[in-house]
């Protein structure tokens, strides 16, 4: 089992300030897969993720257009990825998302990270044999969740390939 880190924010400042101290972590390679309901603070952690990476461009959900890609600014491409419209891994694979998940060729953040995995997954769970990274990925999972009326609980585990 790997490490389970928790993190308590109090506001959406303190999950984009979150997002922004974890672009000092991510190299090429990486797939940050965020679960957790509406409003949760998905996007939030992307937009400082993107701003630590040095991305100036605005960060919204791609949920209409499911992929926004960054890979003209910044110290590594960013492709953001919203799966809320898809239901299957059929549909994934159908857009054209697959090798995003799979084999990113910068940092991929992907909100709706479930739909992909398909079965629920929680931290401190052991990762799918199938969905377990390829070499040279490193898979950040993390679940946001609701713990009062601006608080939320984001728990986080990586795995590497």
């Amino acid at each position: 089992m790997q490490h389970v880190a928790l993190f308590i924010s109090n506001s959406p400042e303190e999950t984009f300030d979150l997002g922004r101290q974890w672009a000092a972590d991510v190299s090429a390679g990486w797939v940050i897969g965020l679960m957790g309901d509406l409003g949760t603070g998905k996007t939030q952690l992307i937009k400082g993720l993107s701003m630590g990476m040095g991305i100036e461009a605005t960060v919204s959900s791609p949920t209409f257009s499911l992929l926004q890609e960054h890979d003209e600014e910044g110290r590594l491409p960013l492709a953001h990825i919203d799966l809320y419209r898809l239901e299957s891994q059929t549909e994934i694979v159908g857009a054209g998302l697959e090798h995003f998940l799979v084999s990113p060729y910068g940092v991929t953040a992907v909100e709706w990270y479930e739909r992909w995995l398909v079965a629920k997954w929680h931290p401190g769970q052991a990762l799918p044999e199938s969905f377990q990274p390829s070499k040279g990925v490193t898979l950040r999972l993390v679940v946001l969740s609701d713990i009062g009326e601006t608080e939320r609980e984001i728990k986080y585990e990586d795995f590497s390939g």
